[in-house]
C-alpha cells in the first residue's frame, strides 16, 4: 500500500491559471522525496493538497488524494473520513508555526492534541507521560535542554527543530515539510535536513519535502518530482539532477534552484550528523534532570 497517492489531481485560481495541473504521483511507504521547482510551480499547493488543508478542482473528473489507503479528498471534496486521517500526517511549515510565549515543552506536546479529549487540550492538561514523550522527541532533535525556554527565544532554526519534535509526538506517518528550510542560515539547514533524513531512516516514516536549492535534494533525497507550472516534468533518481539536465527542465528559471558553489556539497556527512546520529530515541530515557524540571 502507498503512502500517498495522488490521481489527475489539478486546481486552479481564478485569473491566476492553474497551480496543479492533472498531477499523478505515488510516494511509498518510507520514501524520502523531495519537490523541486521555481516560484509558483505548485510545490507548496501540492503539500496543503496531500495534507487535506485544501481541495482540487471539483469538475468531474477525478482529482483523488489517497493517504495510507485511506480517501483524503476526492473531485474537490473532502472525504468523510479526512480530520482522522489527517492525524497521520505530520506538516511542517516554513513559518515554525511556534506559539511565542509558550515554552518549547509545551508547543511541543501540542502533538497529541488529535488523540486527546478536545476540553483537555483546550485547558492545556496533558499528563506527565504525554510532557515525557515531548521531552524525548525533543531529545531526538537535539534540543532537550532548552524544553523550558520560551519559543520566541530560540533561534529559527532551533523553532524548526521543535516544529519536527512536535510532529513526532503527533506520531505522523508521513511528515510533509514545506520550504523548512528557506528562511534559516547554511549551518541551521543542514541540521534540519539531516534531522529529516535520520528520522526517515531510522523510523522509516515517509518524508516529502519541498525545497528551493537542488543541492539539498541532492544530497539528502533519494528521489526527486520536479514540478514546473503545476505539472510533473521529472519524477526519478536525484542523482540525475546535473547543472545541465536543470538547466534542460527549466532553461532560465534554473538558475534560481542551484546555490552557487555548493551544488551537492551538503549531505549526510556534514559536520552536524554526529549530532544527530547519537541523540536519543522516542523511547530511550530522557535524563532524569531534564525530565524533572521539565515537566515539574
Amino acid at each position: 500500500m502507498a503512502a500517498i497517492e495522488i490521481r489527475n489531481l489539478s486546481r486552479t485560481f481564478p485569473g491566476r491559471g492553474k497551480a496543479l495541473d492533472g498531477v499523478d504521483l505515488t510516494v511509498g511507504r518510507g520514501e524520502m522525496v523531495g519537490l523541486i521547482g521555481a516560484s509558483g510551480s505548485g510545490k507548496s499547493t501540492l503539500i496543503r493538497h496531500i495534507a487535506g488543508l485544501v481541495t482540487g478542482d471539483a469538475d468531474g473528473r477525478g482529482g483523488v488524494v489517497r493517504v495510507g489507503g485511506e480517501t483524503i479528498q476526492e473531485n474537490g471534496h473532502l472525504a468523510p473520513g479526512a480530520r482522522r486521517t489527517r492525524t497521520r500526517i505530520g506538516v511542517i511549515f516554513q513559518q515554525f508555526n511556534l506559539v511565542g510565549r509558550l515554552s518549547l515543552l509545551t508547543n511541543t506536546v501540542l502533538g497529541v492534541l488529535g488523540r486527546v479529549p478536545h476540553w483537555r487540550g483546550a485547558l492545556g492538561l496533558f499528563s506527565r507521560d504525554e510532557k515525557l514523550l515531548a521531552m524525548q522527541a525533543l531529545a531526538q532533535v537535539g534540543m532537550a535542554d532548552m524544553a523550558t525556554q520560551r519559543a520566541s527565544t530560540l533561534s529559527g532554526g532551533q523553532q524548526q527543530r521543535g516544529a519536527i519534535a512536535r510532529a513526532l509526538v503527533q506520531e505522523a506517518e508521513i511528515l510533509l515539510a514545506d520550504e523548512p528550510i528557506a528562511s534559516l542560515d547554511p549551518k541551521s539547514a543542514r541540521r534540519v535536513m539531516e534531522i529529516l533524513a535520520h528520522i526517515n531512516r531510522r523510523f522509516g516514516i515517509t518524508v516529502v519535502v519541498s525545497l528551493h536549492q537542488v543541492d539539498y535534494t541532492f544530497a539528502y533525497c533519494p528521489r526527486t518530482v520536479a514540478l514546473r507550472d503545476g505539472r510533473i516534468v521529472y519524477d526519478g533518481p536525484s542523482r540525475a539532477l546535473t547543472p545541465s539536465f536543470l538547466t534542460e527542465l527549466y532553461g532560465a528559471q534554473s538558475e534560481e534552484l542551484i546555490l552557487p558553489g555548493a551544488y551537492g556539497q551538503h549531505g549526510p556527512e556534514s559536520e552536524d550528523a554526529a549530532d544527530t546520529q547519537g541523540a536519543a530515541l522516542p523511547g530511550t530515557p530522557v535524563p532524569v534532570a531534564a525530565v524533572t524540571a521539565a515537566t515539574g
